[in-house]
């Protein structure tokens, strides 16, 4: 009685330890919606130079995910969470040169480091949440962690704004400034990314330290069961196929809709930058909420079954973000942030569930798929420039629910011919 008495206790304080990570890689994360207005004026960029930050990224994650879930198998999940953040933070130590050097390409290879970092502590904490427990509460688990993930989405840009977005002139002043005393100027205002991102390296340094002399409990499996299988070996599973389509449209679904919501903004409800900008963190406050309403409601309801119903829910909220106008189409954005909330982690637990030792590497192959953030919005930008109207791109997100819903619905099966097992409603 008493060692799983300690063995719980031992299981909760490792939850909490991990769960930090989830609010850390969120928050920078959604650091890049302030960096991209913020270098695009300190390096006079264009719109398509500038969203090479998120190119940046998100080619990260496809680079590293398989490195990562090879990592996994041969060290373990502690290993990789202690190496990820070692990589995020020594990113984060690179915004200092790159401010000093003014190169934009300076920020992007910090940027590009910062993501390999995230790409490796993704790929552990992800998996490591789910099999640190019961099996059968794994969606709960990974949906509680991933709720302090929503919590750094609505803070990081509020803070983000507050310390990167520094005018040090006024954009008139600056338009009757000389070629030289303009570039001072902007390489002043550069230096503002400098003070953030060397606390948040410091924060995660000392986050690795910790891990490093933590013992953390082994998952469900045993991490030398982690050892065994190969990347095609994973493939066999088939709803880890159906995960990694699902996590990549649903991430190219999310991109769409949060990143280019200022633009979408303007056009359906002639917002202001400005205005649009408040709603964006409405937005995020709503995709927060909802993370925690969807925690809460699956200790009653099946994950899948709410990952069905939020995906058909968002699916039909589209209907009025592309053909209404004024603020209506607003509200149903925020309503979508909220509904959409829960599809990450749930079709992440769903996908590595039952995969005992092909665990790591499923988990890489669903992290890899996330560059869908990179490939959708562009076709979301070519259905909207090709019919002259932004609205039209919702077209694209209404298509990549309808993907999840399937998922939630049938694709999430581990084998079509098993009998489904009973519902769990407790932890």
């Amino acid at each position: 009685m008493k060692n799983i008495f300690m063995n719980k206790n031992k299981n909760q304080f490792a939850l909490i330890l991990v769960t930090s990570l989830f609010f850390l890689w969120g928050f920078a994360h959604n650091l890049d919606p302030i960096l991209i207005p913020h270098l695009q004026r300190s390096f006079e960029l264009t719109t398509v130079q500038a969203t090479l930050i998120d190119s940046a990224v998100f080619v990260a994650y496809f680079i590293m995910a398989i490195p990562a879930g090879m990592l996994m198998k041969r060290f373990g999940y502690k290993s990789g969470i202690i190496t990820g953040l070692l990589i995020f933070s020594t990113g984060c130590f690179l915004f200092v040169p790159a401010a000093d050097a003014q190169s934009y390409l300076f920020f992007l290879v910090a940027l590009f480091v910062i993501a390999c970092g995230l790409t490796i502590l993704e790929t552990a904490a992800n998996p490591y949440v789910s099999v640190i427990g019961d099996p059968a509460t794994a969606s709960f688990r990974l949906n509680l962690a991933q709720s302090f993930n929503g919590l750094a989405t609505s803070l990081a840009p509020i803070i983000g704004a507050k310390f990167i977005l520094v005018k040090g002139v006024s954009d008139d002043v600056l338009g009757k400034m000389s070629s030289t005393e303009k570039q001072f100027a902007l390489a002043a205002e550069a230096q503002s990314v400098k003070a953030p991102y060397f606390i948040l390296g410091t924060i995660l340094l000392t986050i690795a330290v910790i891990f490093a002399f933590t013992r953390l409990p082994k998952g469900s499996q045993a991490e030398a069961q982690e050892k065994k299988g190969n990347i095609l070996q994973a493939f066999k599973y088939p709803q880890l196929r159906w995960a990694v389509v699902a996590q990549f449209f649903y991430v190219g679904a999310q991109v769409c809709i949060l990143s280019l919501f200022i633009l979408y903004a303007s056009s359906s409800a002639g917002l202001s930058g400005e205005r649009a900008a408040l709603y964006l963190g409405i937005c995020g406050i709503a995709f927060m909420v909802g993370r925690f309403v969807g925690t809460f409601l699956m200790r009653f309801f099946q994950s899948y079954n709410l990952l069905a119903i939020s995906a058909l829910i968002c699916l039909l909220l589209c209907l009025p973000a592309i053909f209404c106008t004024g603020m209506l189409t607003i509200y149903s954005v925020i309503a979508i942030s909220f509904f959409m909330s829960i599809m990450f982690p749930t079709i992440f637990a769903l996908g590595i569930k039952g995969l005992g030792s092909d665990t790591a590497y499923g988990s890489s192959l669903i992290i890899m798929s996330i560059v869908g953030g990179a490939i959708i919005p562009r076709i979301f930008g070519y259905v909207s420039d090709g019919s002259g109207n932004l609205q039209n791109g919702y077209i694209v997100p209404l298509i990549c629910f309808a993907i999840v819903a399937c998922y939630g619905w049938k694709g999430h099966r581990p084998n079509e011919t098993k009998i489904k097992s009973k519902p769990t409603t407790t932890l």
